[in-house]
């Protein structure tokens, strides 16, 4: 049985409720339920308590309980993971962000990369302190993902094995394919490895890139005959590109690949 203070204000007694059973990133529906009333009361009081600076607007219909320490400052959240999927859903945080997550890499990336299905019309945008960079996906692609729990709120992010396919699928969201290629090495030498599943997706999500570069870079590590053959197996025709936002001059017959000029197929396998 919850108790408030008899001598508090209503409308005070109302934000409190508010903030202790709606998620950490809430909308008006939210307040609408936890308070029985309807949407034009609800919208007046979330209006009022922003004006107020108890609530923060981070997104269209979008709010959360701002920190008192920080009522009189720029709002930053401690954690912007938790506004993909208030802001940017059906979406996941993948590429760079991803590999971060998974240990891929050392490398760390300020920016946020968000896989969404959602219509973007700007790619980078800044929301409370944080960069985020946006790259849009069909709904159907939307598969390979894993909720994880950041503060009270449910996150999708790329497994470990579709985040290598993402990377082999688009090397700009990570960071390149120099930084591309570490990042599979990880993969392909760590505890998570799994070429049936890797194989899986990159079938599903039917980008004959794909495997051209994952054989090019597979023929380069230990235990990996397997994974090389069934990647010449489902080679398409035509030539891909090992970075699209580079020049690649030099033809790699095998894997169909354009290759840069100065780039070494001497990899490191250990």
């Amino acid at each position: 049985m919850e108790i408030y203070n008899k001598t508090m204000p209503q409308g005070r007694r109302n934000l409190a409720r508010v903030v202790r059973f709606a998620p950490e990133i809430f909308q008006i529906d939210d307040v609408e339920s936890i308070l029985s009333i309807n949407r034009t009361k609800a919208t007046g009081l979330v209006s009022r308590w922003s004006r107020q600076g108890w609530l923060r607007r981070v997104g269209p219909g979008t709010y959360v309980a701002a920190q008192l320490g920080l009522l009189d400052s720029d709002f930053v959240l401690e954690d912007p993971w938790i506004l993909v999927p208030a802001l940017f859903s059906p979406a996941y945080v993948g590429g760079w962000s991803a590999a971060e997550y998974w240990s891929l890499t050392d490398q760390v990336f300020r920016p946020i990369l968000v896989m969404t299905s959602k219509t973007i019309r700007e790619r980078h945008q800044t929301l409370h302190g944080t960069k985020f960079v946006l790259r849009s996906i069909q709904e159907q692609s939307l598969f390979g993902l894993e909720p994880v729990w950041r503060s009270s709120v449910e996150v999708l992010v790329s497994n470990v094995h579709r985040t290598v396919i993402d990377l082999l699928d688009t090397p700009s969201i990570g960071g390149g394919f120099q930084h591309v290629i570490d990042c599979v090495g990880h993969y392909l030498r760590g505890e998570h490895r799994n070429d049936d599943v890797l194989l899986d997706y990159a079938i599903r999500l039917g980008n004959g890139a794909v495997f051209k570069r994952l054989g090019l870079i597979a023929e380069h590590h230990h235990d990996s005959e397997k994974l090389v053959k069934a990647c010449c197996a489902h080679l398409t025709k035509g030539n891909a590109k090992l970075d699209p936002t580079l020049d690649c001059p030099r033809l790699v017959s095998k894997w169909h690949l354009w290759i840069p000029s100065n780039w070494s197929l001497s990899m490191n396998s250990d």
